[in-house]
């Protein structure tokens, strides 16, 4: 019997001494020690772009401008005899757009097509058309164009804001005049805000290359789906590398909608410009979040309601506000005629004030 057990046991030391000479040849062979790497990503975004392209136009614009004839004259004589001289001359730009309905509705950016005598649009297929604006709304740069030609590819807009930073992107469109120009990045970061572009931000911030004639083109996900609107991107003039902006989809599909059908978007206001608190506030042993009125609107609804400047907004029915840029989204999303409740705070008295929305009077910039 002891020579079977040293026989089982001399056997399982060879065993275990060539496991381990094994192992240290080729310790790959040891799945607890190489987990099996992450799923690889695609090869190829060639689907992906294939299935939006064709819904990206190129948008070329024409403004006739007013000069003077002759311009930087030294001569005293010919300044005198040409100065109130002027001559019409061309003014030409360039930008994209995304075909968003088969009958012709097509997305852009505001800026794009703001003051400009005539818009032609290029399609993917080769197809040239004029297009006529049906509507703008400055607070987002958003556009809508229409155009007259049959079997129009209409792009997939996502409804849900379902983006990660991280998440890789494609952006498409007319750079430079380069028609359909592909360039390929990743969500930098989502709800940007405080950049001074629009009224109301909420950008995707991406590193797609994002160039002149881009503005209006689609920024898309690996299925082909439009997530954004491409609006902007910081000058390279100030060192900025790979830092654009795009207007998620969600939002410009409610923009498109609310243009089509009322002319204008349907924007919540209550005539309050806020700020965020330079410091946190502590009320009776707790830290809360709001926004500052620096100024209230002569007879807007939040004086009338008796909201006034240095006030701080600490919710509104009964969420908290966690800043500036927050609270003056979510006003503008809430329908005209609505009322909200504040909790407010001055001095070190809290209490409620009811406050009626209306729609937001035109921005000075239409």
């Amino acid at each position: 019997m002891f020579k079977i057990l040293h026989f089982i046991a001399q056997f399982i030391a060879l065993g275990l001494a060539v496991a381990f000479v094994v192992v240290f040849i080729r310790p790959d062979l040891l799945p607890a020690l190489n987990p099996p790497p992450p799923p690889a990503g695609p090869d190829s975004y060639a689907s992906a772009v294939n299935a939006t392209a064709p819904s990206v136009v190129s948008i070329y614009t024409r403004t006739l401008v007013r000069e003077p004839m002759f311009q930087n004259l030294s001569n005293p004589l010919y300044r005198r005899m040409y100065e109130n001289r002027t001559v019409t001359r061309p003014q030409r730009g360039l930008g994209s757009g995304v075909i968003v309905s088969e009958d012709g509705l097509i997305l852009t950016t505001r800026h794009v097509i703001s003051d400009v005598d005539d818009i032609v649009v290029a399609l993917f297929d080769g197809r040239i058309a004029e297009a006529r604006i049906v509507g703008s709304d400055p607070g987002t740069d958003l556009a809508v164009l229409k155009i007259e030609l049959d079997n129009l590819p209409a792009a997939r807009l996502t409804a849900d804001n379902t983006l990660r930073t991280g998440d890789v992107v494609l952006a498409i469109g007319n750079a430079f005049g380069l028609s359909h120009t592909v360039t390929m990045g990743i969500v930098s970061a989502m709800g940007r805000g405080q950049l001074n572009l629009t009224t109301f931000e909420d950008f995707i911030q991406t590193d797609a290359a994002i160039n002149a004639g881009n503005s209006g083109g689609a920024l898309v996900n690996p299925k082909g789906e439009v997530v954004g609107i491409n609006s902007a991107s910081l000058n390279q003039s100030v060192g900025a590398q790979g830092i654009g902006f795009a207007i998620p989809a969600p939002l410009a599909r409610q923009i498109t909608a609310q243009i089509v059908e009322y002319g204008q978007v349907q924007r919540g206001w209550i005539g309050t410009e806020l700020i965020d608190l330079s410091f946190a506030l502590r009320i009776e042993d707790r830290v809360v979040s709001g926004a500052r009125v620096v100024r209230v609107e002569p007879e807007s609804p939040a004086w009338l309601s008796g909201i006034r400047p240095n006030d701080v907004l600490l919710s509104v029915d009964s969420v908290a506000v966690s800043s500036a840029r927050d609270l003056t989204l979510r006003i503008s999303q809430i329908e005209p005629g609505s009322t909200i409740e504040f909790e407010v705070l001055r001095g070190r008295q809290i209490f409620p004030v009811t406050v009626d929305v209306i729609q937001q009077p035109p921005l000075t910039s239409e």
